[in-house]
């Protein structure tokens, strides 16, 4: 394996902004920023998310919709139903009338 071919692997501090969160991992990350953390530097990496403030981990349940999926769905489905009914009975309403009688 080359040398010169992979960045050197080494412990991060990833902080999380929303939450000031904080851990370390390995990382082959390069960043310039550093900081002290538990008694030893290491090189910073801000992130926008973690576990700590990411809804799904944290339990918070941060729903846009007031409506789930299968009820929009429900919803259309009826709406364009009522729709050809409709459509149906004017064709109906429109078509002129046969006096059909059998001799």
């Amino acid at each position: 394996m080359k040398k010169e071919g992979h960045p050197p692997y080494q412990k991060i501090l990833f902080v999380d902004s929303s939450t000031d969160f904080k851990f370390v991992c390995g990382s082959t990350l390069q960043t310039k920023e550093k900081a002290m953390f538990e008694g030893k530097e290491y090189p910073v990496y801000k992130m926008g998310i973690s576990s700590a403030s990411h809804p799904f981990f944290t339990g918070a349940n941060q729903m846009l919709d007031s409506e789930g999926r299968v009820d929009k769905f429900k919803k259309r489905y009826v709406k364009k139903k009522q729709d050809a009914e409709d459509e149906e009975a004017k064709v109906e309403a429109a078509a002129p009338k046969r006096n059909l009688k059998k001799k």
